[in-house]
């Protein structure tokens, strides 16, 4: 029922984003037309939840123009199209209805597919609404078994088609990051807790290229020359927002970073092969040395497993 909703959801903020400006009435009959309404309009004070939920939900507001007619219209339109998660919300849920709604275009129409996100995020989200706890039941990677406890929701993050929970754990007193596909069970609880104002989900990762917030690395500046055509990738799709591009020569660019330079970071530079180099820091142009050379070791006798 709850995902149920999280689609209509959805669906009335796509529906009304891209016709601007929209009555009611042409709001139900495109509604008919779906799968989800089941041939039944939207009564009323059903729309009027939902507006009244999604402002609570994703921060949208569903205004209404009284002049010549009642139209309702996104006031904060020109939020969603500068991106973050309102853009992120149409451009994922609204594009899975629409394909859910043309049977005809499945097969037509590949994408990465976010498993993690399918049974938790919809409860998680919820949990942050109410400003309630969550009791997980949660085994990490490097446990042979599965823990049960409590965390506060403070935000939800997406990183390499795995969801990531970003909650505070009494138990630790610290903020901790919990990825979804390793929860085996999630259920919110009726005890309150007070989201910290000063919790600010984007500062919490400014200076992390993924999802790993780890205070041991500073933040430093991080040059990396890259060379062909990857300068041109690196252009249309930044590897951090702080990429700034400080050289360009012939067949060659050096990008500037301020970040901290974490597993994660050293793992995206070796998949780049040798289309990327680092040039400073120091210790880090060191590492990826060490990384390269034991990389080269597993290759030195030929076939696989040859030792």
């Amino acid at each position: 029922m709850a995902k149920d909703l999280f689609n209509r959801y959805i669906w009335l903020v796509d529906t009304i984003y891209r016709a601007r400006r929209i009555t009611f009435e042409e709001i139900n009959a495109r509604w008919v037309r779906t799968e989800m309404s089941g041939g039944e309009e939207i009564p009323l004070r059903t729309f009027h939840n939902h507006r009244k939920a999604i402002e609570e939900i994703f921060d949208i507001n569903i205004g209404c123009s009284k002049g010549g007619g009642y139209y309702y219209f996104i006031e904060n339109a020109e939020d969603m199209e500068r991106g973050g998660v309102r853009s992120w919300l149409l451009n994922t849920f609204a594009v899975n209805n629409l394909i859910n709604e043309s049977h005809h275009l499945k097969r037509r129409i590949l994408f990465e597919q976010i498993p993690s996100g399918q049974h938790f995020l919809t409860p998680l989200i919820e949990a942050m609404r109410d400003g309630v706890t969550v009791e997980l039941t949660y085994q990490s990677f490097g446990r042979d078994e599965a823990n049960t406890f409590e965390v506060e929701p403070y935000c939800v993050k997406v990183f390499r088609q795995r969801w990531y929970l970003v909650a505070r754990s009494p138990y630790y007193d610290k903020v901790m990051i919990y990825s979804l596909d390793r929860i085996h069970d999630l259920e919110a609880t009726s005890r309150a807790f007070d989201y910290p104002k000063s919790f600010a989900p984007e500062e919490f990762f400014r200076f992390s290229f993924g999802i790993i917030v780890d205070e041991e690395y500073d933040v430093e500046s991080v040059r990396l020359k890259v060379y062909g055509t990857k300068c041109k990738y690196l252009r249309a799709l930044p590897l951090h927002d702080t990429q700034v591009e400080v050289e360009r020569g012939e067949g060659y660019a050096v990008f500037s970073y301020l970040l901290r330079p974490t597993y994660d970071f050293v793992q995206e530079l070796l998949s780049h092969g040798d289309e990327v180099e680092v040039l400073s820091p120091d210790w880090l142009r060191a590492a990826m040395r060490e990384k390269v050379q034991a990389m080269l070791a597993h290759y030195a006798d030929g076939e696989g497993g040859a030792r």
